[in-house]
């Protein structure tokens, strides 16, 4: 058994509840902390922010993509996205889709997140047929056959889990019922729009396994289910579903808005809620260290309310290894409790291991981001 090197203690003027109720002296709180948010930690008192760099060299540096200006090529086949971020056990992509899918997909690598940024549409795939609109997860296990056919331009965050699986967390002391209840989550079904797809026309399914694809041919629609039983299907989950754990004394970690959870990252969902309003609580993202995780943000919608100058479809990757959190005017604005509700929407991406950028995203870079926390006189 291993145990972490871990024994609380105080030295100096330090506050007694972490991110509340900071020493006359010093209005900047670091948590430096390991295994994410669940590992020992240790939370400092700074007399400046611990984000006033001056100057930054080398590759390791937080980073800002704007993912809007990507190229918004129709692409039959979502194998054909190029990757964005991606490590052995995660790859993040954008999809534009535009057309009906001509071919069926099957990914042998992993399970699938969807998650639409922008449009609508129909999915079928093994288990029947699905309507998904703007802010819906869609689930899709490992090797499930599934083409989508789009109203018109449809923007589809993918993130792989390779070689892995989709999971929900642990809800522990709050129950099973919060966040969001189970009997929310909505499966595909054998409807009447399933059945008028059953065709005795020649289909093909792409089969993507160690990232290369393999087709195969019927000269029928696979896709000619009756029925199925069982607990393994996709589920649709939308953010408006979300119930987001709240305190009004204290600000939860980014821990507390887990969404799904796989082997090696987690997906959070940051969504609307009211700003903690006790007097000595902070009121903005607290300023961290990434020890153990690479975290990435994509804007869906809304106010960001911890940063300037990012708008929706916009990401930021803060890698492991350096102090980041709120800009300075976020951080202002929170002192002065100048807001008292959230209002925006986003999907968080946490890795266990490093991520590595694709040239689209670097295509798409904005490498002034790094100086983007001094503050402006």
């Amino acid at each position: 058994m291993r145990k972490w090197i871990s024994f609380p203690k105080q030295v100096g003027s330090a506050s007694r509840q972490a991110h509340a109720d900071f020493p006359e002296q010093a209005i900047y709180e670091r948590e430096a902390g390991r295994s994410g948010f669940f590992g020992p930690a240790t939370h400092f008192h700074h007399q400046h922010a611990p984000t006033g760099w001056s100057e930054w060299e080398g590759e390791l540096r937080p980073r800002a993509f704007d993912f809007n200006q990507l190229m918004a090529i129709d692409l039959a086949s979502p194998w054909a996205v190029p990757l964005l971020l991606h490590n052995a056990h995660c790859k993040f992509r954008l999809w534009h889709c535009k057309e009906n899918m001509s071919a069926l997909v099957r990914n042998a690598d992993g399970d699938d997140l969807l998650f639409v940024h922008e449009g609508s549409g129909h999915l079928y795939c093994d288990y029947g047929h699905i309507a998904l609109t703007k802010g819906d997860y869609f689930v899709i296990p490992r090797s499930t056959m599934w083409r989508l056919e789009p109203n018109g331009t449809m923007e589809l965050l993918m993130i792989e889990a390779t070689n892995g699986s989709y999971r929900l967390p642990e809800k522990g002391l709050v129950g099973n019922h919060a966040i969001f209840d189970p009997a929310v989550l909505d499966t595909p079904e054998i409807d009447d729009e399933f059945k008028a797809q059953y065709s005795e026309e020649q289909w093909q399914v792409q089969v993507k396994r160690h990232d290369t694809v393999s087709t195969i041919t019927y000269p029928y629609n696979p896709l000619d289910a009756i029925g199925w039983h069982g607990d393994l299907a996709p589920v649709r989950l939308n953010w408006r579903d979300i119930r987001p754990l709240m305190s009004h004394r204290y600000h939860l970690p980014p821990s507390a808005h887990t969404t799904f959870v796989a082997e090696r990252f987690v997906v959070c969902t940051f969504v609307p809620r009211p700003i903690e309003s006790d007097p000595g609580a902070l009121k903005v993202p607290f300023y961290h260290n990434n020890d153990d995780y690479d975290e990435v943000l994509f804007y869906h919608e809304g106010d960001f309310f911890s940063r300037d100058n990012i708008d929706r479809g916009m990401v930021t990757f803060h890698p492991a290894g350096f102090t980041h959190g709120p800009h300075p005017k976020a951080f202002k604005a929170g002192r002065e409790h100048k807001k008292t509700f959230t209002d925006e929407v986003a999907v968080m991406l946490d890795t266990r291991d490093a991520l590595t950028m694709g040239e689209a995203a670097l295509a798409v870079e904005n490498p002034d981001y790094v100086y983007s926390w001094q503050e402006k006189k």
